[in-house]
């Protein structure tokens, strides 16, 4: 078999994942966890759409949309009318319509119609394929897959020079997809795990059976997933002659839309599911678990006002 590139073996063996498995048998997103998420990302959008200059034909959009959860509770604040989402898998597709069955599906940002766009993505980035490369005596190469192990390879990428045994991880999808965001002067919002700052190491991890595995090993049957560069996007997306916001840390986000008070809201109405709401919305604001973990981050328009929750 010839060597497969990373980001190739990481792309096809995620979209057969998602083709073929229930994600969420493995982990859990904020959406799943409370519904108070997408109903502050609804008012978010909303107040957003408002700041545009209230566009007639609005259109929302989602990438990489779950199980449609998400979008539902967003649209109990802000029922747009042109709602899209960015789904590759069948199967997912077949879930978000029932829950949002007047929505529209593409298989990439460049299917979506022309106009006013507002684009959320909630642990998309992570997902999307990295290239990854080593430096060895001095000189970098790139990992490639063959017979479910790494192979080197010399690159011609120029990279910094860094300590022997180094990994750098090289997001270009990801990259791409701000860049087409920004060339459709479009709101973008999001929400993912990484760090503040560029750093090199290997952050790639595969899940399986709700256990972390080696991502070489069950190709197809795991999720595959790498930090994300946010520092990198937001240079990405500046070059492209947008404007960036963020990132700053969930909890920050969260607390300034009024997760908490929207939370205590819920609780107070439905007795019974206020434990579930309040442990969830711990879950997601506490700073040793998803609060600090993962961050938000903004891509807009040149001099466009700051957004809600960015203040700070």
């Amino acid at each position: 078999m010839q060597p497969e590139r990373f980001d190739h073996f990481m792309a096809r063996a995620n979209a057969a994942y998602y083709a073929q498995h229930n994600p969420f048998d493995d982990f859990v997103t904020a959406p799943e966890l409370t519904q108070v998420f997408g109903e502050v990302l609804g008012a978010w959008a909303r107040v957003v759409w408002q700041m545009m200059g209230s566009p007639p034909d609005i259109h929302l959009v989602e990438a990489g949309g779950g199980r449609g959860v998400m979008m539902a509770d967003m649209l109990r604040n802000f029922p747009a009318a042109n709602v899209h989402f960015i789904e590759t898998s069948a199967r997912l597709q077949a879930e978000q319509n029932q829950r949002v069955p007047h929505a529209h599906w593409h298989q990439s940002l460049a299917d979506l119609p022309a106009g006013d766009m507002i684009i959320i993505g909630n642990e998309f980035l992570d997902a999307l394929p990295v290239r990854q490369f080593i430096c060895r005596d001095g000189v970098w190469h790139e990992r490639f897959v063959a017979d479910g192990a790494y192979v080197e390879q010399p690159t011609a990428i120029s990279l910094a020079s860094a300590p022997d045994n180094t990994v750098q991880e090289l997001n270009e999808t990801a990259a791409a997809f701000v860049r087409g965001i920004a060339k459709r002067n479009a709101i973008g919002l999001f929400i993912d795990y990484g760090p503040m700052q560029s750093a090199a190491g290997e952050s790639v991890q595969a899940i399986y059976l709700r256990k972390f595995s080696n991502p070489l090993e069950v190709p197809g049957a795991a999720d595959i997933t790498a930090h994300v560069d946010f520092a990198a996007l937001a240079q990405a997306a500046r070059a492209a002659g947008a404007a960036t916001q963020g990132p700053i840390k969930q909890n920050a986000f969260l607390t300034a839309l009024g997760f908490m008070q929207r939370t205590d809201q819920l609780a107070q109405r439905n007795p019974a599911m206020a434990q579930n709401l309040r442990l969830a919305a711990q879950r997601l604001t506490d700073p040793t678990a998803m609060g600090s973990l993962f961050k938000v981050m903004a891509v807009c328009p040149a001099n466009f006002p700051t957004l809600p929750g960015f203040e700070t």
